[in-house]
């Protein structure tokens, strides 16, 4: 276990020894995933919205709760934008509220009300989005900090136009709150650079998805072993009304750029392709990494092999500490003079 290396806001508003936050990774953000990471001195986010129904949500938020040795964990809670995929909101906050969670990231538009219920029940929102002016915003909602993610993030970077190492310093300068970056970060060395940018934590996905904790398929963690730096693909990219989407390339997601480019825009267009549990059902259960629009950045492709949460994270800070000590090697200027 990894000592702490680095003190920041975000480590003290999650009482945690790394800026490190997990992102809730659809259908692979369970209780063991969320718990690997919290006990390896992150933070992470359980998500609702991977679970057939508040039951058996409530019922993880119990296992995870057992599994953390009494550390802090975090709950997802993305705001959709069709507003009847949103009909257990209310229910999903309440239940983590009684299971003692405090820790919450919120997502989607217009979070104010969701911050404010958070606050009056004693916990802390860390909003995620993809544009500085959704940050700002979310910052004057309440939101306690706030994550941006850059157009490498895997998943769905939203309306993200500018990488990670671009926006962090301009939303550092611009927010009062803590920031949080994402995207394409999956090594110390872009901890650390994220941290110099104006950071004060990473979120990382892609990095961690074949952590031994995780509970996808053999064949689909092979896979993201052996991603390289252009093993994914933005689809559905521009103004298209399906909405921004990174994944691994495999043929689903070459059949999807094929219909792209034929002109195809609504979604019964590819709902063949993208539509409920395919991820879930075909790569993530069964193995079938052809099929199903698979979640996952550039920082894929520092995944070297199969290895326990514990010890990704630690090697990343082991990482973080050897690019300190390389850059204190190149400070050949005067400080008077610099």
């Amino acid at each position: 276990m990894h000592p702490p290396v680095f003190r920041t806001r975000i480590t003290e508003l999650f009482g945690i020894r790394h800026p490190i936050l997990a992102g809730g990774l659809m259908w692979l953000s369970d209780a063991s995933y969320v718990a690997a990471v919290v006990r390896a001195g992150g933070m992470a986010f359980l998500t609702p919205r991977s679970f057939p129904g508040p039951g058996a949500f409530a019922r993880e938020l119990v296992r995870c709760r057992e599994l953390c040795d009494g550390l802090p964990f975090g709950v997802n809670l993305n705001v959709s934008r069709v507003e009847n995929h949103n009909l257990h909101l209310d229910e999903w906050l309440d239940l983590s509220l009684r299971a003692g969670v405090r820790h919450f990231e919120t997502v989607g538009r217009a979070p104010g009300d969701l911050i404010h219920r958070i606050h009056e029940a004693g916990g802390l929102a860390i909003h995620k989005c993809p544009l500085l002016r959704h940050a700002l915003n979310a910052e004057r909602a309440g939101a306690d900090a706030i994550t941006i993610i850059g157009r490498e993030a895997g998943g769905h970077p939203g309306n993200a136009e500018l990488s990670s190492f671009v926006v962090a310093p301009m939303a550092a300068r611009s927010l009062r709150v803590p920031l949080v970056i994402g995207g394409g970060i999956g090594s110390g060395d872009g901890v650390l650079a994220a941290l110099a940018a104006g950071a004060e934590g990473v979120l990382l996905g892609s990095r961690l998805l074949a952590a031994e904790e995780v509970w996808a398929h053999p064949a689909y963690k092979a896979r993201i072993v052996a991603a390289e730096h252009d093993s994914s693909v933005l689809t559905f990219s521009g103004t298209h009304p399906m909405g921004a989407w990174r994944v691994l390339e495999n043929e689903a997601a070459r059949e999807v750029l094929r219909r792209e480019a034929a002109g195809a825009r609504s979604y019964e267009e590819f709902a063949d392709l993208v539509g409920g549990t395919k991820s879930r059902d075909h790569a993530y259960r069964n193995g079938e990494v052809e099929r199903g629009m698979l979640s996952c950045g550039p920082a894929a492709a520092f995944t070297g092999a199969v290895e326990p949460m514990e010890t990704i994270i630690d090697t990343l800070m082991a990482e973080a500490v050897a690019a300190g000590r390389r850059l204190s090697r190149l400070g050949a200027m005067d400080p008077v003079d610099a």
